[in-house]
């Protein structure tokens, strides 16, 4: 089964705020998941599949505050199925997405790491809304590049 249309579209806005937050750096994300919420992060390049799981808003935090290494990313969600979870109030997610990461390396010259991978999740209705009660993270793929610039908050 498939949510309903205003679920859908809330879902679809969780996913997004989530990659804009993450993006913005801003600890606010760690809102966007149910206060007993589970994250699971894979340790690329040794693996590319969730095999650290961070539980709750205060790990989820912190385990996202490590983008801080990356001054500059973005998150481009390029596809998203929901579905109706196992019991009322629940839904599941798969949302594709092209994440890029760019920072200066050692020798000054810019890096770009970019992961193709794909968001496992659960989510449930809350008092609050739609929020993420479990996310796992697989990437499918990694690239690198150079870049040719970089702009944080208009300057570079």
């Amino acid at each position: 089964m498939r949510p309903t249309s205003a679920d859908h579209l809330a879902l679809t806005d969780l996913v997004a705020r989530y990659g804009a937050l993450v993006d913005d750096r801003s600890p606010a994300v760690a809102d966007l998941f149910c206060p007993d919420a589970v994250l699971g992060l894979p340790e690329p390049p040794e693996s590319l599949e969730p095999v650290a799981e961070h539980e709750g808003r205060a790990m989820i935090r912190e385990a996202l505050g490590a983008l801080g290494d990356f001054p500059v990313t973005q998150h481009a969600l390029v596809g998203s199925v929901f579905d109706d979870g196992a019991a009322q109030g629940e839904a599941t997610g798969r949302i594709a997405c092209i994440a890029h990461h760019v920072r200066e390396r050692p020798s000054g010259e810019l890096g770009r790491i970019t992961w193709h991978l794909r968001y496992l999740d659960r989510y449930r209705h809350t008092a609050q809304g739609w929020r993420i009660a479990s996310r796992a993270v697989h990437i499918d793929w990694i690239e690198t590049a150079r870049p040719r610039g970089w702009r944080i908050g208009g300057q570079r």
